[in-house]
């Protein structure tokens, strides 16, 4: 059995970990979007569709990442996941305005703070896991399991 490197395991293991969040949140979407609906900020057009929308591509993005056989579609996923990210960072900015504004505090700042900043944190692992950093003039395939 070939051994595989500390750095080559953590990618694949932080991969597959991000793929399931992702395949997991989809799910949510799709099964019981209300939750969702409620912190979309009402600017959004046709909110319904929208969040139908993200659950399917965090379920796109989620099998594009965690699949062994493309490297290219695993960066793909990794590409379309953290541009996900960013693009419904603004509903969790509408979810942590609206929390705070309630008499009670909502979930507080202890949940949203870490929320904040962990949403950019899962944006650099995704496309440091997905290979779509380019170091030194060469990209590595992603590693498979």
């Amino acid at each position: 059995m070939e051994k595989t490197d500390p750095k080559r395991r953590a990618k694949i293991v932080t991969r597959l970990v991000i793929a399931l969040l992702y395949a997991v949140a989809g799910v949510l979407h799709l099964a019981s979007p209300q939750p969702f609906l409620s912190i979309t900020p009402g600017w959004v057009p046709y909110r319904e569709a929208v969040v139908a929308l993200t659950g399917i591509a965090e379920l796109l993005g989620a099998v594009a990442l965690a699949q062994p056989f493309s490297p290219r579609l695993a960066r793909w996923g990794a590409w379309g996941l953290a541009a996900y990210a960013v693009c419904v960072f603004p509903a969790n900015i509408n979810h942590f305005a609206m929390d705070m504004a309630r008499e009670d505090g909502g979930a507080g700042l202890a949940y949203h703070l870490p929320r904040m900043v962990a949403q950019p944190l899962l944006v650099a692992l995704t496309l440091w896991a997905g290979n779509v950093w380019i170091r030194r003039g060469r990209r590595e395939d992603p590693p498979t399991p």
